[in-house]
């Protein structure tokens, strides 16, 4: 069993003094945070877990805490965490935050080439400490937080220092140091950017690609069904019905068949409260008109690569496959595929498209000489 550390859970106002000048005395910080997007519509941040030196809180978020001495002090730290983008795009969400610097020990795991760079998988590995997964899918609006919610949320952020140092010193040994901290860096740049907002063509899930005009068209007015009702239940949408049902469905209107046979033939069990509703959106599909639907504008970064192009991207791509096989990376650590083909259409801007180590690296291979 883990020894759970001392923590103090901070959901009165009186309890913010001491929060605070535990923060003032450290340069540095252990942070996560527990939200519920598994249990609503529209995310919430419902827990802030923080180590500062060897006191812990974890900040109740929805208790109504008068928190704006919080951020700004939060943003003059370090921080150390895991997996960090999300947390960060959820905080830029809730309260404009914007770090000063990060060491990230997921992105230090991946330059270490550690297959499996997940918290509970390190912590198993290198301190034998093993974490209740289950609680990775709880739902964190609930209040009361159960007590062992509340040491699970302390464990997340008590091991994150010692995590680092040892990660730390792998990283000093192979002189990866620095390619972490321009990763981190970029890291807080694009979670600064927030959340993408849903758009006219959100509704386009996977495989929507495939279908004709009365096969889109239902897929719309059900996307937006869907949505419309998990707004009514405070619920996420694939909570209503998966993006699956929606495509068996659309696809069944794709191939002809008539309204009813293709709700009954493809309608769950599970929707039978919603049938009303489903079949009105379904019908507006049929009677629609498909080239009234919303239409995605072409960019430019679709056009396909000429031959030169393809050519060069292959040499690119072998020269990093190479180079990664070399510092035992996975190559996509040096440059994904959509870098590749940005390289490929200008080889002059690599340094606009990757982070100066990887432009570095690559810019030495044959490929890019000449």
């Amino acid at each position: 069993m883990n020894s759970v550390p001392p923590y103090e859970l901070v959901n009165q106002p009186a309890q913010l003094a001491p929060l605070y000048a535990a923060l003032d005395r450290v340069d540095e910080i252990a942070l996560d945070t527990e939200a519920d997007n598994l249990f609503r519509y529209r995310t919430a941040v419902c827990l802030l877990q923080i180590r500062a030196g060897d006191e812990i809180y974890l900040v109740d978020l929805l208790a109504g805490l008068p928190l704006d001495e919080l951020w700004p002090r939060l943003a003059q730290k370090h921080l150390v965490m895991h997996g960090s983008d999300y947390d960060l795009r959820l905080l830029r969400g809730l309260c404009d935050f914007k770090p000063r610097s990060l060491f990230d020990t997921m992105f230090a795991a991946q330059l270490l080439n550690i297959p499996r760079f997940g918290l509970a998988a390190l912590l198993e590995q290198n301190f034998g400490i093993k974490l209740d997964k289950d609680h990775q899918k709880a739902n964190w609006s609930q209040r009361p937080l159960d007590r062992d919610m509340l040491d699970y949320a302390a464990l997340d952020v008590h091991h994150l220092p010692a995590l680092r140092d040892k990660l730390t010193g792998e990283l000093e040994r192979l002189g990866r140091l620095e390619w972490l901290r321009q990763k981190c860096q970029w890291q807080i740049g694009v979670a600064s950017e927030g959340f993408a907002g849903p758009d006219e063509n959100s509704w386009r899930v996977g495989g929507s690609e495939k279908l004709g005009g009365r096969g889109l068209a239902v897929l719309y007015h059900l996307w937006h069904w869907r949505e419309r009702w998990a707004e009514k239940l405070d619920t996420p949408p694939f909570k209503v019905t998966g993006n699956e049902m929606l495509m068996r469905i659309a696809r069944a209107a794709d191939d002809g068949l008539p309204l009813q046979e293709v709700l009954h033939v493809h309608l769950g069990r599970r929707h039978e409260r919603l049938f009303a509703s489903l079949t009105e959106a379904v019908s507006r599909g049929f009677s629609m008109d498909p080239r009234s639907l919303p239409r995605r504008e072409r960019r430019r970064e679709y056009a396909p690569l000429t031959p030169e192009e393809l050519a060069r991207q292959d040499r690119i791509k072998a020269d990093r496959d190479r180079l990664a096989a070399q510092l035992n990376l996975d190559p996509t650590m040096i440059a994904t595929r959509s870098q590749l083909v940005q390289i490929a259409r200008s080889p002059a801007n690599i340094g606009n498209v990757l982070l100066p180590w990887q432009a570095e690296l690559l810019k030495r291979e044959p490929a890019l000489q000449g």
